[in-house]
């Protein structure tokens, strides 16, 4: 192989142009593909950037030309050479237009047969390709989605910065606290038997924060939680945290919603005006859902208002959509608890369960091809209820994190009638997909103290748990509020992406598993010794 001394390259393989032609310039990259015409090589030499097409020919000294002809497919080159218009141009690349006669070669890595090709097409089991990620990892389309995440993150910080807002790393190794997942255990080596947990947030460090008159917070953080995993959740993630003293919800709202603007015009550019709001209860009338849907109509509406007036269970709520075969119909009823009929050039799904109404809402949209592509519906969603009845076990359970605030004329009614209590909570969600959640906080530790007692942890279990946050408010902490948006599911929603393990570098299964380093893995018994652990 050969070195890289006093090798400079001039550009990224994708950034040449007909502005460059006839300059001696260099380049660097992998060998993408390699054509051999007996007489002519052709190698396609990629970058993060894009591709350069190298030209060797009757022109090209013999020696070099014959180190091109043992070229292969993703060889690492360092090329120099003159720029030259290309003869039979592509106008599928940026750098379509030309080409470099190379006259210098340096082959300063070799590859074995890669185990799939490194193409977008690629059709490849997922499984192998995260085996070797590092290679997947070289497809176009993926460097394309993880520059634009770096463009998404470096929006990020320059638009909190001008809205006055401080980055601050909080820690993650932390008291492990109830946040409504499991927490991922880091076990202490010093502390036997004791243990960390990586964070589901910065939750309590952002208050925090608020507590120690930083006054406008934000962080881009990693977060982790130990549960199922879905197309558009990791067990790990990142997260862009922000905190806000004395705001209201409006403010909260103001900044995300521009934030979420500049966004989309400077990635897409794409203007996606005001942000509608919906309330929770509408959500769930209209759409089944309070994660919904606006690319599409198909809007639930009562059968017979009369009966959802008096609350009765035997509601009936329909959508109606174009006409479903019998087939389509009878698949629909069989994944959801509703019924169907056909009239005319319509179909009408009907049920009671309005949530199963939702899933076939979307199920039959996406069945009937009326989701548009590259059509973004973003909406608030507002007024959520505090609380929420478990359905196993009849308990009142908290619907967001327990520093939540109610809303004030919901206070009377905080052990009354927990259906009656609201939060100030609120979401932002994006076709169909939930990409941010929020609050307005507690900050009075007698009404922090109350919402413990309602969510049945003891006076003990909430001092020994929280007591650090319940001491900093008797201290005096600003009214706060703020959010956390995911960073992976915006950029997903961006790109159109199906699944976050787009756009996440080096990412898990389904079974939170990473095939590429075989973790997680087993220790070896001495370092569970040190940790006070006795092996299974």
């Amino acid at each position: 192989m050969d070195n890289i001394q006093n090798f400079r390259r001039t550009k990224y393989c994708g950034e040449f142009r007909s502005g460059d032609i006839g300059a001696e310039v260099s380049a660097a990259g992998w060998a993408a593909r390699v054509r051999d015409l007996g007489g002519l090589i052709f190698i396609d030499l990629r970058d993060r950037s894009g591709i350069l097409q190298l030209t060797f020919g009757d022109d090209t000294a013999r020696d070099i030309y014959e180190k091109a002809a043992g070229v292969k497919s993703e060889f690492v080159l360092a090329v120099t050479g003159i720029l030259r218009e290309r003869s039979s141009k592509n106008p599928e690349l940026p750098t379509g237009d030309v080409e470099l006669a190379v006259t210098e070669l340096r082959i300063v890595g070799v590859s074995e047969t890669p185990p799939f090709e490194i193409t977008d097409d690629c059709k490849t089991a997922e499984q192998l390709r995260l085996k070797h990620r590092y290679l997947d990892l070289r497809r176009p389309v993926l460097q394309r989605n993880l520059l634009i995440r770096h463009k998404v993150a470096l929006l990020t910080r320059r638009y909190f910065d001008k809205q006055g807002f401080i980055e601050i790393e909080t820690p993650t190794l932390i008291r492990s606290t109830p946040e409504g997942a499991r927490d991922y255990l880091v076990p202490s080596r010093v502390h036997k038997g004791k243990f960390y947990a990586l964070p589901q947030s910065p939750q309590l460090y952002k208050q925090l924060s608020m507590a120690a008159g930083f006054d406008r917070y934000m962080q881009i953080a990693r977060c982790y939680r130990d549960e199922d995993l879905r197309a558009d959740r990791q067990p790990e993630f990142t997260q862009i945290d922000l905190e806000m003293s004395f705001a209201e919800r409006e403010d909260v709202l103001a900044i995300v919603e521009g934030y979420i603007q500049l966004v989309f015009r400077e990635i897409l550019d794409l203007d996606i005006g005001v942000i509608p709001r919906i309330s929770y209860s509408e959500a769930l009338a209209k759409y089944g859902t309070d994660k919904p849907d606006l690319r599409y109509g198909l809007e639930i509406s009562p059968v017979n208002s009369e009966q959802i007036t008096d609350n009765s269970q035997s509601a009936v709520y329909e959508f109606r959509c174009p006409a479903l075969t019998r087939k389509q119909r009878d698949a629909i009823s069989q994944l959801y608890k509703v019924r169907s009929r056909n009239e005319e050039e319509l179909t009408v799904i009907y049920g009671t369960d309005l949530t199963e109404l939702g899933r076939a809402r979307a199920e039959a949209a996406k069945t009937l091809n009326l989701i548009p592509a590259n059509t973004f519906k973003p909406v608030w969603v507002l007024d959520f209820p505090f609380f929420d009845k478990d359905a196993e076990s009849g308990e009142w359970v908290a619907m967001h994190h327990p520093f939540t605030a109610p809303l004030d004329e919901s206070l009377q009614y905080l052990e009354a009638d927990k259906s009656k209590v609201f939060a100030k909570a609120y979401d932002l969600v994006l076709n169909g997909i939930e990409l941010s959640s929020g609050s307005i906080r507690i900050t009075e530790p007698e009404l922090q103290k109350r919402m413990f007692r309602l969510l049945g942890l003891t006076e003990e279990e909430a001092k020994e748990k929280f007591g650090f946050l319940l001491e900093a408010f008797r201290y005096g902490a600003p009214p706060h509020g703020g959010m956390g948006i995911g960073l992976d599911r915006l950029v997903m929603q961006l790109l159109e992406c199906e699944s976050l393990r787009d756009v996440v570098a080096f990412p898990k299964l389904q079974n939170a598993s990473e095939p590429m380093t075989d973790c997680p893995a087993d220790v070896d018994a001495l370092q569970l010794k040190e940790l006070g652990i006795a092996a299974l």
